[in-house]
């Protein structure tokens, strides 16, 4: 029995000094790319700087999936990986079991030059990580069917309205419930305006002090939007439906 505790001793070792190497691995890969940007950008003035969710922000949601002990994560839109290598962290941080990461972005080979998915594979997430290259109103609509139960989302994809609100429809059956789903550019009307309903007609609350520190937001209309530029919102436990003739505007 003894040898047997020392052999488990020994390999609870092992298993935690490569946690730590991987997550010293992970935040080298993060820390290039927020001091010398991507090996390849758009042709666009600024893109990375425009499009990636910056590092205070990442730094946060690691932070926040790590408190919620996550062990599967639902991510859509990668394009060069800053938030994916923060949750990537945050899975290998809590070490569970079966991390599981499913990214979906159409465009990561046509539009990104799959320079996202390589930066994964640099900090060797590809271990955890899955790329789907299909819509998310495609994939979606198929994790479910397959079963999949992810303890959070995070939702950067396309910002039109009826595609960010067919996103939160997947994916509220998706997360279990009391699950996170994280936004980002929270601030933007249509993206605030989907969230909305949800918050509205299904019991979704907004977690406070989940990015205190977080980049801000940047819309039109200041007042309406949220201070910062990631949002995270739980979703209710248990979960339920509304009635058929209870419907609140939004």
């Amino acid at each position: 029995m003894l040898r047997g505790y020392l052999r488990h001793l020994l390999a609870l070792g092992v298993a935690n000094t490569k946690s730590d190497e991987h997550r010293a691995r992970i935040r080298e890969v993060r820390r290039r790319l927020g001091q010398e940007g991507p090996p390849w950008t758009r042709d666009r003035e600024a893109d990375f700087e425009t499009v990636t969710v910056p590092e205070p922000d990442s730094d946060q949601l690691r932070d926040l999936l790590i408190s919620e002990g996550v062990q599967t994560v639902v991510e859509v839109g990668l394009a060069y990986a800053s938030s994916a290598l923060a949750i990537g962290e945050a899975l290998v941080t809590v070490n569970p079991p079966r991390p599981r990461h499913i990214i979906i972005d159409p465009f990561q080979g046509s539009d990104w030059s799959n320079v996202g998915w390589d930066l994964l594979r640099s900090a060797g997430l590809d271990s955890i990580a899955s790329l789907v290259t299909a819509p998310s109103s495609i994939a979606l609509p198929q994790l479910l069917t397959e079963g999949l139960v992810a303890d959070a989302a995070f939702v950067d994809g396309s910002h039109r309205f009826h595609e960010v609100f067919v996103d939160l429809y997947f994916l509220r059956k998706i997360v279990r419930p009391g699950g996170l789903i994280v936004m980002d550019d929270a601030g933007a009307l249509s993206v605030r305006t989907a969230v909305r309903y949800y918050e509205q007609n299904l019991g979704w609350a907004m977690v406070p002090g989940a990015f205190p520190a977080g980049t801000l937001a940047t819309v039109a209309d200041a007042e309406a939007a949220p201070a910062t530029r990631c949002r995270a919102l739980r979703l209710p436990d248990p979960s339920f439906e509304p009635p058929f003739d209870e419907f609140h505007a939004f």
